[in-house]
């Protein structure tokens, strides 16, 4: 019987030389996730559990996953709120704060690492309350996630269940993220939409080009 692992090569001579052992490429294969959902929804800590998955998975490596947090503290609830979920994940994630510019941070990532944005919604309330080019800084982001080696996870709302809001900003940022989300799960590998905290698949990656 042949060694495991091993492949035998015949020679005229018939004398069987063993080969050394194939290694499977472990080389980390880079996937793009886009977790929706409602207001407490559970779409945040699953999509925690994914990076983390997706890190785990990759080249067995200890770097932490990047954390890419979109929030500003306006106030002192806000405050406070991002104190506290700085602290709950802190040994679990390398935490980075940008509230616009998220497309350079994606760019800088590198193969094998895993990119959590949380989250999108977030993100284009403060490009609006900057009065930034939203539709340019969308197409930066999407051309970051697309050449770049690592893995992301987006973290965005579902704005599109409910009735026409009443305001003008209101009917903006529900086009601004209809839009962007439309356009990333697109791109996605996987799709999840969670609902009272279960995941309901949207997309997976053998359907990625429908």
């Amino acid at each position: 019987m042949h060694q495991a692992g091993c492949i035998p090569a015949c020679h005229s001579t018939g004398v069987i030389v063993r080969l050394a052992p194939l290694r499977m490429n472990m080389q980390h294969k880079k996937t793009i996730t886009l977790a929706l959902g409602g207001a407490r929804s559970g779409k945040t800590a699953w999509a925690e559990n994914h990076a983390l998955s997706l890190a785990e998975n990759g080249t067995g490596a200890t770097v932490k996953p990047c954390y890419l947090a979109t929030g500003q503290a306006f106030d002192d609830e806000m405050k406070a709120r991002i104190n506290r979920h700085r602290a709950l994940r802190a040994d679990r994630f390398e935490t980075l704060e940008e509230a616009h510019d998220i497309a350079s941070v994606i760019a800088s990532r590198h193969g094998g690492e895993v990119v959590l944005v949380d989250s999108v919604g977030t993100w284009i309330t403060n490009l609006m309350l900057a009065d930034a080019d939203i539709r340019s800084a969308a197409d930066q982001t999407l051309n970051a996630v697309e050449e770049t080696a690592a893995s992301v996870v987006f973290v965005s709302d579902e704005t599109g269940l409910g009735i026409v809001p009443e305001n003008a900003m209101a009917r903006a940022f529900r086009d601004h993220i209809g839009d962007f989300n439309q356009r990333l799960a697109a791109m996605a590998d996987e799709v999840r939409l969670l609902v009272a905290g279960i995941p309901m698949t949207i997309k997976t990656s053998s359907h990625k080009d429908l």
